[in-house]
């Protein structure tokens, strides 16, 4: 099933996000982690597909099992990074023989070595779904940037870039992390400003280790609110606590969400079954489960 009927006939969903394994030698437990959240139910899951397309096999394989173990529908990363568009027609063409068809088209992040774009390379996602679009009956995903992508002069310029990504065929957006839904709310209101039309995800990440909070900041510049810094430096130091606390923040933050009409909520959950179970737990009432 495409995800965009998912989202068009449920009101409200929630959907978990995995990344496959490194090395060959991790894929069991992987691949154990990923069922226990899949056996969860949610209303689907998207598999990453790691830098420079490495673990790209993995990416069909975990998604084929959750579909066929599971029956939870799945969605599979797909990057412009380090990728041909002969590779990348390559992939699309097992998605098909797999049965997968929904695929979310990532520009990725570029490697500090890496002269980019390369020749017969992509620059931009936007030219990844187009390719997609063209290969087959596929549902399309994008990302989203609700305080503005690094790289771009200024979030009317992002904006832009996100309208690009409908017109060429993208049928949902999902966010980036985010810790104010303040941020998302505005963000919301300049898209739709914008006649961006099509659904939006919010990405919600439960940070349930104090080394998550560097890295994410790193990766995306993320504003970490006043109320989300008390919670750092009061548990940052009892690891339980700060776990516990990191669900109890997304879990209000998703809370909220809803209450505010924003019904479909992404969780990276980061192969973590504990994490999506327990914020599954405490919001069955409210996401309608």
């Amino acid at each position: 099933m495409k995800i965009s009927d998912i989202l068009s006939r449920k009101e409200v969903t929630i959907s978990f996000e995995v990344f496959p394994p490194k090395t060959e030698d991790r894929y069991e437990s992987v691949s154990r982690a990923a069922g226990a959240i899949g056996a969860l139910q949610p209303d689907f899951m998207s598999v990453t597909y790691g830098a420079g397309g490495g673990t790209s096999a993995y990416t069909l394989q975990i998604a084929r099992e959750l579909k066929e173990q599971e029956g939870v529908e799945t969605l599979c990363h797909l990057t412009c990074v380090s990728s041909t568009r002969e590779k990348v027609s390559a992939q699309l063409q097992k998605m098909k023989e797999l049965g997968l068809e929904n695929v979310m088209a990532l520009r990725g992040d570029i490697p500090a070595e890496c002269d980019f774009p390369l020749p017969g390379h992509y620059r931009y996602a936007t030219e990844l779904i187009r390719q997609i679009r063209e290969s087959g009956d596929f549902c399309i995903g994008g990302a989203c940037y609700p305080e503005g992508h690094v790289e771009s002069e200024s979030r009317r310029e992002d904006i832009k870039h996100l309208k690009e990504k409908q017109d060429a065929g993208c049928s949902f957006l999902t966010t980036q992390m985010f810790f104010d839904n303040d941020v998302l709310y505005n963000f919301l209101y300049r898209a739709r400003e914008a006649g961006i039309t099509i659904p939006i995800l919010a990405g919600i990440m439960p940070i349930t280790s104090i080394r998550q909070i560097a890295r994410a900041s790193s990766l995306s510049g993320t504003y970490y609110p006043v109320a989300f810094k008390a919670l750092a430096d009061r548990f940052g130091s009892n690891a339980r606590a700060f776990e516990q606390a990191g669900i109890a923040y997304a879990v209000e933050q998703i809370v909220d969400l809803v209450a505010n009409n924003v019904n479909h909520i992404h969780v990276y959950s980061m192969n973590k079954p504990a994490v999506a179970k327990a914020i599954l737990e405490r919001l069955s009432a409210v996401l309608g489960r």
